[in-house]
């Protein structure tokens, strides 16, 4: 039977409550699933957080002041900088899409690159302020020479990063850019994305359609990443540098969709071929030597056990009938 997850511990990866007792944060994207567990986080850690949603929202239990802000709005971007002074802005705000379509170019751009030319602009007078941007795996490296990105979302995030190292080099902006894996588990609203949607179809015992499952992708769970978000704040040597944030591990949709199968119990068949594989796919591995290095950070969490913790959430939320 799935169990509900138990509650992670906060110190996990050895970090310090006094290193972010106090300390005043800025989180934008706050409301979004990797936003969302580090806020959480923040506040048990005592932190004086600052998050930052398009949308008013409720006071939360992790005592939050919330600010209703667009990113791509650079005076509304600047005047939240001065208003809260923060130690370290964590840059999460984004609009998350994989797909081909020349319709999504510039949202985008407006989105994934303005938004974070305004904040590093609005932090470009304040060297003590450190920021942390919240980068992708789709995204070229550097020494892929030619490489195409592979969508309007992975150019967004590369040009982001090449915004991030000039604003470093020119003007010593404390600015480091996190190249984020397939982020999964427990909270994550978008069920249209590939774990949530398989582990639903197959709690309902439905087949869920996919691609031909024959690509290989890094699977990292969110409260790893959460802490590669606290080690890249805390870790001064960070400033200027790219970091993977992932497992190191490749695993094909196929395996892990069979691998969800068997945790929850199924026996259906997914319906592999249903829909058409993408243009430029590719396996997007992460090299987690230099976050080990430099940040001390390696995840704790490895696929199956990330996998049970996060059917067991969607499983306790059908049963209270929670899941859009």
């Amino acid at each position: 039977m799935l169990t509900a997850p138990a509650p992670r511990d906060p110190h996990a990866q050895g970090q310090e409550d006094h290193l972010w007792y106090g300390s005043r944060v800025l989180v934008t994207g706050a409301t979004g699933f990797i936003g969302a567990h580090l806020v959480r986080r923040l506040g048990s850690l005592g932190a004086q957080v600052h998050a930052v949603s398009r949308r008013p929202q409720e006071k939360s239990a992790s005592g939050a002041t919330w600010h209703v802000a667009d990113v791509s709005d650079a005076e509304a971007i600047e005047d939240l900088v001065r208003s809260t002074r923060p130690g370290v802005v964590f840059h999460l705000a984004s609009e998350v899409a994989g797909a081909r379509d020349p319709r999504l170019v510039r949202t985008m751009l407006d989105s994934n690159l303005a938004s974070v030319v305004n904040l590093l602009t609005a932090v470009a007078g304040s060297p003590d302020t450190r920021v942390v941007l919240a980068g992708s795996l789709e995204e070229p490296r550097p020494g892929e020479g030619e490489a195409a990105p592979s969508s309007p979302y992975a150019v967004a995030k590369w040009a982001a990063s090449g915004y991030a190292r000039m604003f470093h080099h020119l003007w010593d902006v404390p600015v480091t850019t996190l190249r984020i894996g397939m982020v999964y588990g427990p909270g994550q609203h978008d069920t249209s994305k590939l774990v949530p949607y398989a582990t639903l179809s197959l709690l309902r015992g439905e087949a869920p359609s996919l691609s031909s499952g024959t690509r290989h992708l890094d699977w990292v769970y969110v409260d790893d990443v959460v802490d590669a978000f606290l080690a890249a704040g805390g870790t001064a040597e960070a400033a200027g540098r790219s970091f993977d944030i992932g497992t190191g591990t490749r695993t094909s949709i196929r395996d892990t969709v069979e691998l969800l199968g068997r945790i929850v119990g199924s026996s259906l068949r997914p319906r592999y071929g249903a829909l058409s594989d993408r243009p430029l796919d590719s396996a997007r591995i992460a090299d987690i030597a230099p976050a080990a290095e430099v940040l001390r950070w390696r995840p704790a969490t490895g696929l199956e056990e990330g996998l049970r913790l996060t059917a067991a959430w969607y499983a306790e939320r059908l049963r209270q009938d929670d899941v859009p």
